[in-house]
């Protein structure tokens, strides 16, 4: 690169939670620089959460950081262009970008969702990526899945 590598910003914490992963997903729920109303939804959906799992020992935050994990992907395929053929090349995904996909990918299941409100679409798919289901952990597993066929072209990564 010719540029120097742009400066990392650095996000608040979110009001209620005092959490930065919060306010990230938050960030990537937002929609035309509506922040409160983000926030709201993702509250609302918190507790909503947090009611639907009563029986559970976690905390509703606990929950969401563990459906976020699980539907966090190790692995993806980049396509790469070699000799005239382009080749789906398996590469781990840096840190960041997991943390990026997984959010975005929870929120863009839980937008096709069918409910009422954000909030409870959010909810539901929030449950079912703590419960191992749901889009997002499909997403990532279907990731995993075309980096496991293409493993023969891990070599060309570079």
């Amino acid at each position: 690169m010719r540029k120097t590598k742009p400066t990392k910003r650095i996000l608040l914490p979110d009001p209620k939670f005092h959490d930065v992963e919060v306010t990230r997903f938050v960030n990537n729920l937002m929609l035309q620089g509506k922040k409160s109303i983000a926030y709201s939804i993702f509250y609302d959906a918190i507790d909503m959460v947090g009611e639907k799992m009563k029986d559970s020992d976690k905390a509703p935050l606990d929950i969401w950081k563990q459906a976020l994990e699980n539907a966090t992907p190790q692995v993806e395929v980049k396509s790469r262009r070699i000799g005239g053929a382009n080749f789906q090349v398996p590469m781990e995904v840096r840190p960041e970008r997991k943390v990026s996909l997984s959010m975005k990918n929870v929120i863009a299941f839980a937008r096709k969702r069918s409910g009422h409100s954000m909030a409870e679409k959010l909810c539901a798919e929030i449950m079912a990526a703590y419960a191992n289901e749901g889009g997002a952990v499909k997403r990532k597993e279907e990731m995993h899945r075309m980096a496991e066929a293409n493993k023969a072209f891990a070599h060309f990564r570079f």
